[in-house]
Formats: C-alpha cells, structure tokens, sequence
C-alpha cells in the first residue's frame, strides 16, 4: 500500500475517533430521574425525565424510519402516535462501525433528535434554541453522545442534539436516484423543520435558532448556510473545526465532492456490495443487510454538490456571497493536527528527516509544493510529530478558518475564536508520543459532557469552560458573545489559560503560516 494511501486510510479512521474518544464506552448508568410533565408534539405526547434544574426529552422522532424503500429517499414525516411516548432514553444511533458508538450500530431507524430544557422553559417565557449537530467524519456519531446540560442550565438555553444518516446509508450517489449525495443533510433540515414547528411546546423560541457543529457537524452548518432548501431554517450559525473551504486534496478536514465523484464511489461500493451486475441496482442495494454496507462502504465520507440540495461547492458558493445572510461565530483549535500526527506515528509512521518529504509529497502531490512545504516546515532530529501536525493544522483547519472568516465577514457579523489551552484534557487513552497542545474535538469537554461524564478539568479550566459556554449562549441570544461578566470578545479572541485567568487577546499571536499557505494555493 503506497504511503499516500495508508497515511489517508488512518487520517480518515482517526478521524471518528479524536472526535469523540471520551465518549467512546457505555456511561455509567444514573439513579433513574424522575419523570417530567408530558409535553404534546404534532405527532403526539411525550414524556422525559426531571432533573437537577433541567429536563430532558431524548429518542423523539422527527422524521420516519429510512428503511426498506425509504432508504436513500428524502426524509418523510413521522407518522403520529396515540398515547404518551417514552422519552427518557436515547434511541439507536444511526448505523456506523464500532467506535464512538460501543458495537457500532445497524438500526436504521434512527431519525430522532434529543432535547434539554432549563428549568422554568416553557411556551409563557421561550427561551434561545442551539441544534447541535454531532461529527465524526459523516461516518460515525450520535447526538446521544452530548450531555448538554451544563450548556442548557448556564445559558439559559433549549438545547437539540439530532441524529442523521451516515456513511453509505447518507451519502450514497446513483444516478436515477433523487436526493444524491445529500440524505444526511435532507435529514438535517428535517430536524430543523421540526424544531421550527415543535420547540415551542418545550420552552424554545422557534423564531430564535442557532445551527452549530463540530467538525463534520460544522462543514455540515457550511453546506446548510450554501443550501438554498435551508433558507429561513435556522438564525445564527456556530462553526467549530469544519471551516467552509475544506478541500477532497486536504483529507483530514470535511469536505464536498462533485456529484460525478459520489456517484463513482457509489459505483464502487455498489460491486462490493454485491449488486454492480443487478439489472436494478437500487432495488438489489435496499435489500443489503447493513452490517454488510458497512463493511463495503470506505472511511472516507462526504456530501455531494452539484445537486439539488447543495448546488455548488460550499467554498465556492460562501466566496460568491451565495450563502444565507445569519451572524456567524466560527473557529479552531490551535493544535488541530496533533492528533492525526501522533496516531500515525504511533502506527508505525515516524516522521523523521530522511522520512518527511515523503509524508509530504503523499499529501499535496502537486509538482514543487512538497519541497516549499519541507522548506517552510523544516523537520529537526525529534520533532517530526509536531511538525507534522502543524503541517495538518495550519493547511486543514486553521487557514482555512481564517479565509472562511474573511469571505463571511465580507456579508454578515462574523465572530472567531482560537481555542488555545495547550493542557486541555486528552481525548484517547494512552500516552501520546508527543504533547498534543489544543488538537482537534478537544475543546467539546468544555461544552458539554461527552458519552455523559464529565471531564476532569482543573478550577482555570472550569473557568475556561464556563467563559466558552457564556459566549456560546449570548451568542445564540443577541448575535453578540460580550456580555458584562466575561473578558470581552474582540475581532479574534484566542480561548487560552494563563495560570488561574482567561486571557482574551485582540489581535492573535502569528501562530500559523496562513501567508504561506495563501500563496502556495
């Protein structure tokens, strides 16, 4: 296998699992909570559970079971219940290979989307709405994986947590077959649909709605701002590491691909799958078991463009000024790359050297580029890792964050963050081979508590999160993070820790070679 191609395959792999590491392994199981009062939906009642200053609603259908011929069709309505539906336990996450998700999981019927209310919400006095939207490579995830009470209760906030299609089961192209390329984000927007029509009953303002994401959620915020069937869904947007001008040639950030290169991976998976020669290939494809779609489907996955719901190139589309006119708060972590670096060291990969032009020259292959970046990235006796990292960094997320803010902000309120705080909590077991610094997901401990535990976070640290979390939520109210009880947001604030205090910065520090990497193109 060339190198190109294993570094690729465990970037990828990698991918999934530096997200949401933390949450990988069942939660410890809670005291059962009490229940809450029924709250009615379109489709019918349902009951969560009572908590400590907050209530949640988990497992709620937004939209029916995509199986049988309702796999890879838009998302259809739920159909309604009678009586009152239990919702004090997360459903099935949608199908994906064992990870995030202990097992993995081949239930399709996973559309359902989680709510958490703050004490006292209610329809007399609504409260802001944040959709979460989980990562993972557009393979794995769950919206499950988010304790999202801390954010709910702080912010005085209704935070929703949504499941969509992944993988093949998502992104699937054929041609004939409406919707390519783009089921996972149709599902979406049936989530927000259904926030727009139910969060009401819970406490929310519907008229007040912010997207956010991380990662593959946040390119997937990208693509609904680009999405014309988006339009009037949500009010604000939150990206987190999934800048809007991600490219197929920089594999570790999402990214879109052209309709014709979904399709011609759908070909692909189609032939191991066992129904390339079928007279009707779809009809052979829906009567797949899921386990076996997985297994045939590639760990790299993407949205299409040039469709319908996505008609161009996020990128190119935010560069027009095509994109829906909502304030936008966006950033990255300071070590982005790290993580990758160090998993691919410790597979067997040093980066050393004798080694380093080869590691570049498999990841942008374009003639004279690999010996620029070597230049401008020099690699010393023991420091390939980090180098290496900073190369995934600088070219993946955090560039391509700042051209992301600078074509926004060209149309729209634009506010950015870097976070920054170099002894954030690591997100896998074991001993890296390197200090991570801030790598990438590693500032959601501060957000939420991942697979519902909390993390062990020092008091600066708390500090740190309480501060990211009043941002967030102010945001998600007025527009604008500042407010009076927290260092005040500039054009760029850098989300770092100095020994018991934040330190908001105005101008960032030049930490990264975006100039560099502007002119190499």
């Amino acid at each position: 296998m060339s190198m190109h191609r294993v570094l690729t395959t465990l970037g990828c792999a990698l991918t999934a699992v530096l997200v949401t590491a933390c949450s990988v392994g069942p939660p410890t199981e809670p005291a059962r909570p009490a229940t809450a009062t029924a709250v009615r939906t379109h489709d019918g009642p349902v009951r969560g559970a009572a908590h400590d200053g907050y209530r949640t609603f988990e497992g709620i259908p937004y939209a029916a079971p995509p199986v049988g011929r309702l796999r890879w069709a838009p998302p259809r309505r739920a159909a309604p219940w009678s009586g009152v539906r239990d919702a004090t336990r997360p459903a099935s996450a949608c199908p994906q290979p064992a990870g995030e998700v202990p097992g993995g999981s081949t239930d399709e019927d996973c559309l359902h989307l989680n709510v958490t209310t703050p004490e006292g919400a209610g329809p007399a006095r609504p409260r802001p709405v944040i959709v979460w939207l989980h990562g993972g490579g557009f393979t794995t995830g769950a919206g499950s994986s988010y304790d999202t009470h801390r954010m709910a209760t702080r912010g005085d906030v209704v935070v929703v947590t949504v499941n969509y299609r992944l993988g093949a089961l998502g992104f699937l192209a054929h041609g004939g077959l409406p919707g390519s390329g783009t089921f996972g984000l149709a599902d979406q927007q049936a989530a927000l649909r259904w926030v727009r029509a139910e969060i009401g009953a819970f406490g929310g303002d519907a008229h007040n709605v912010t997207l956010a994401g991380e990662s593959a959620g946040g390119y997937s915020v990208c693509a609904q701002l680009a999405s014309p069937a988006a339009a009037g869904l949500f009010d604000r947007a939150i990206i987190e590491s999934g800048p809007c001008t991600g490219r197929p040639d920089r594999p570790f950030a999402p990214s879109s691909v052209p309709l014709s290169t979904a399709r011609a991976a759908g070909v692909d998976l189609a032939g191991k799958a066992g129904c390339g020669s079928a007279r009707d290939v779809l009809a052979c494809l829906r009567r797949v078991d899921v386990s076996r779609l997985l297994a045939a489907q590639g760990t790299d996955q993407q949205p299409a463009h040039t469709t319908p719901l996505l008609p161009g190139d996020p990128a190119a589309a935010i560069a027009a000024g095509r994109f829906h006119r909502v304030p936008v708060l966006l950033g990255n972590n300071h070590d982005e790359g790290n993580g990758w670096a160090a998993g691919i060291v410790q597979a067997g990969h040093p980066v050393t050297p004798d080694t380093w032009p080869d590691v570049v020259a498999s990841f942008f292959p374009a003639p004279g580029q690999a010996k620029e970046i070597v230049r401008e990235y020099p690699v010393q006796r023991t420091d390939g890792g980090p180098v290496f990292g900073a190369v995934i960094g600088d070219a993946d997320f955090a560039c391509p964050t700042a051209r992301t803010d600078g074509l926004l902000a060209a149309h729209v309120p634009v506010w950015r963050y870097e976070f920054a705080d170099e002894h954030a909590p690591p997100l896998g077991s074991g001993t890296p081979p390197f200090p991570l610094g801030a790598p990438h997901a590693s500032e959601l401990p501060y957000l939420f508590d991942l697979g519902g535990r909390p993390r062990d976070l020092t008091t600066a640290q708390h500090r740190l999160a309480n501060t990211m979390i009043d941002y967030w939520t102010r945001f998600a109210r007025t527009s604008d993070p500042n407010g009076p009880s927290s260092p005040p947001w500039s054009r760029q604030t850098v989300l770092s820790l100095a020994p018991d205090h934040i330190v908001p910065t105005r101008t960032a520090p030049p930490r990264h070679h975006c100039a560099f990497w502007n002119a190499l193109g």
